[in-house]
């Protein structure tokens, strides 16, 4: 049940962000009925406060989960990290309540990571599935929940008018996300899983990291608090609408002066075509050429592009697909770099930039494109941070490092032919 007290007139924007992240080793324990995020105790900082983490313990058998409160935004404050009380929700949802500031933006940013219960190393989650449950709003507010696993697929139920769902780019970012709005403006009791048309899931393997964002358009100012529900499962829909395939995978890799993009799908429902978006900026894309779809199928699909690069403009350029269904609705895939000239490095395998910040790349040497292999960081203690095993290598392999420590690393990449590593720094 959401708590909402009364407004004035004015104009209010709410946004309430979680970042989740989930690194390193791929782990065989995996939960079919959903993690449980449950009794949290307080790990380090002022409790509620920004920069407090709590330990869920448990949250999978053999893995714990950290949260951090990582940011507070224009007077937003966290009431409670997890609100179970009342017999609102569910127990094993994440389930923060945050009290908004008022007038203007205001959110709370929060990072989830899974950690092996013995090694207390970093984990990468070989499948996550996540549903934001009771989406709604009224007559002067309107929920939203945006869900950024770096692609995925989204379901939700075909037939209901409470929630709006479309995938949306990350401005500033290389992925895209899914975005449901409250259109009905209908308050619900409580927070029901059966109340199908008010929320929806988003779901994705290998997972080594994830946002959502909570939110709401207000046309009044509130200083209420509301509870969210985060539950950590999959669910079926009645007349369930899937955005739009999935895709299994998307490789890019050079051969002279030509970039081979492969991709493979399956569960096609619906798809028109794939949008190849080329850019040299990786910011600002445009249609590079059109790849019409089998449609639909329940079998593995693969396709294939040739792109000329000859005349090239940059010594980088970014790829990305669109896919897009017969409703004209879309999904990217992520983003895949082609790095070119500079002709002696690309005979080996380089990690850079040096020292990096946000990203890592590893640009491979065309006898290890298309090649099974693993990508290993390591931190100055010797500990796995990130690994990334890849069944088909691209050119040039990026490494989200948002969630690393300043400080010393060792990327270690190893194929069946071949096996280095460097020293970097992140600062």
């Amino acid at each position: 049940m959401k708590t909402i007290v009364p407004f004035t007139n004015a104009f209010t924007k709410l946004i309430f962000v979680f970042s989740f992240s989930a690194v390193a080793v791929i782990t065989n324990a995996q939960n079919p009925t959903g993690l449980v995020f449950n009794n949290p105790t307080l790990k380090s900082g002022n409790d509620l406060k920004k920069g407090a983490v709590y330990l869920f313990k448990n949250v999978i058998t053999g893995i714990d989960a950290t949260v951090s409160i990582d940011t507070l935004v224009n007077g937003a404050t966290v009431k409670k990290i997890d609100d179970n009380s009342g017999g609102l929700g569910y127990a094993d949802a994440f389930q923060p309540e945050v009290q908004i500031g008022g007038m203007g933006e205001s959110y709370a940013a929060f990072t989830i990571k899974f950690i092996n219960t013995t090694t207390n190393s970093a984990e990468l989650m070989k499948s996550v599935q996540a549903t934001s449950l009771d989406i709604d709003g009224n007559l002067t507010l309107k929920e939203f929940a945006d869900v950024n696993m770096n692609g995925g697929v989204a379901t939700y139920m075909g037939n209901s008018l409470e929630i709006l769902l479309k995938n949306i780019p990350i401005v500033g970012s290389l992925f895209n996300s899914f975005r449901a709005d409250n259109i009905l403006g209908i308050e619900k009791n409580g927070i029901d899983t059966t109340a199908k048309g008010n929320m929806y899931t988003v779901s994705k393997s290998d997972v080594s990291s994830f946002t959502v964002k909570y939110g709401a358009k207000s046309l009044s100012n509130s200083n209420s608090s509301r509870q969210y529900s985060l539950y950590m499962k999959g669910f079926q829909y009645p007349n369930q609408i899937m955005l739009p395939l999935k895709l299994i995978s998307f490789t890019t890799a050079l051969d002279n002066n030509k970039v081979n993009l492969k991709w493979t799908t399956t569960d096609e429902k619906d798809v028109s075509h794939f949008a190849i978006e080329k850019s040299y900026d990786g910011k600002n894309f445009s249609d590079a050429a059109t790849v019409f779809a089998f449609g639909n199928t329940t079998t593995k699909m693969d396709y294939s592009y040739t792109d000329n690069i000859s005349i090239a403009k940059a010594n980088v350029i970014y790829y990305r697909l669109r896919c897009i269904d017969i409703d004209g609705k879309f999904t990217y895939s992520d983003i895949r770099v082609i790095r070119i000239g500079q002709e002696d490095n690309l005979a080996k395998v380089m990690a850079y930039p040096n020292p990096f910040t946000n990203e890592l790349r590893v640009t491979l040497p065309h006898s290890l494109q298309g090649k099974q292999m693993k990508i290993e960081l390591f931190n100055a203690n010797g500990q796995l941070v990130k690994a990334n095993s890849i069944a088909s290598a691209s050119q040039t392999e990026t490494i989200n490092t948002n969630d690393l420590g300043l400080g010393f690393y060792v990327i270690r990449i190893t194929s069946d032919t071949e096996k280095v590593q460097y020293k970097v720094i992140k600062n």
